[in-house]
């Protein structure tokens, strides 16, 4: 009786919604009219075969998982390996590090917009650069194709490298000091602490982290599109804005729901994948 309405509120609204998306996506349907055509599985078909802007929007999401799993979390990493050291204004550097990840992600995401896309041909950005003397590096940030993609990485990184942080700094704490003390005592220094110490006691909590970031960041969606204001170009289009797109533009609910049961198919195959390289790095 406990359980039940965990149970209820779950079925509600996971299980019936995962149960009709997946009915819909047998069918072609325009999301008004209550006429559905059945179609089976040629929709995930189609998919596969012949929509090459889907398979670039899970390319485009894979580079910038593969950018918040490098330099994202690595920063994150240090700057927790930081804090949790005896430094001056510690706690005020734990404040300000999650502040990013507490903002609105479409509030993120236009605010950045401003920053770095041109108005009268000129943004902030490149107007820093100009006045130090830098002018060569400015570019149009967001509408070149060959640094959109990373433009927008950095940014989802910015935003969400507080949440790596906090965890690595909890899982930091969890060390006990009488290993560190150990050690100093056997003359090792603060690379040996890092590297065998810190860094072992660590795995679990780094797993967990890489684990969380494939998750969110494949499904990255609100901060993209503050970002690019709903304008899906394919070279900063990912796979939630693609469904998006299909839903809104060519009124295609049916494939749109294809489209959803594909990408939610391919996040369980990777998080099994991450779960058994934890089991793994465990035993080992």
């Amino acid at each position: 009786m406990f359980v039940l309405p965990a149970v209820i509120i779950f079925a509600i609204f996971y299980i019936i919604p995962f149960v009709w998306v997946f009915q819909l996506s047998l069918f072609n349907w325009d999301g008004i009219l209550p006429t559905k055509i059945f179609v089976g599985f040629q929709n995930f078909k189609e998919i596969i075969i012949q929509d090459p802007s889907w398979w670039q929007s899970i390319r485009n999401a894979g580079y910038i998982t593969l950018i918040a799993l490098t330099l994202q979390n690595a920063v994150a990493f240090l700057l927790a390996w930081a804090c949790d050291r005896e430094i001056r204004m510690k706690n005020f550097y734990r404040l300000v590090f999650f502040i990013p990840p507490v903002l609105s992600e479409i509030v993120v995401g236009m605010v950045w917009r401003f920053i770095i896309n041109d108005v009268d041909g000129v943004n902030m950005i490149n107007r820093s650069l100009i006045a130090m003397g830098l002018g060569s590096l400015a570019h149009s940030w967001l509408n070149d194709p060959k640094i959109a993609l990373t433009t927008v990485a950095l940014v989802h990184s910015w935003k969400g490298f507080g949440w790596a942080f906090l965890i690595f700094l909890a899982g930091l704490q969890t060390i006990p000091k009488e290993l560190y003390e150990a050690a100093r005592v056997d003359g090792a220094n603060a690379w040996d602490y890092l590297k065998k110490i810190t860094i072992p006691m660590m795995v679990p909590v780094i797993v967990l982290v890489a684990i969380l970031t494939v998750l969110g960041t494949m499904q990255a969606f609100a901060l993209i599109l503050g970002l690019v204001g709903g304008e899906f170009a394919g070279h900063t289009s990912v796979p939630v804005l693609r469904i998006l797109a299909v839903m809104r533009d060519s009124s295609r609910f049916g494939y749109a729901c294809a489209q959803a049961m594909m990408f939610g198919l391919m996040l369980v195959v990777v998080s099994f994948i991450q779960l058994r390289i934890s089991n793994q790095l465990k035993k080992a």
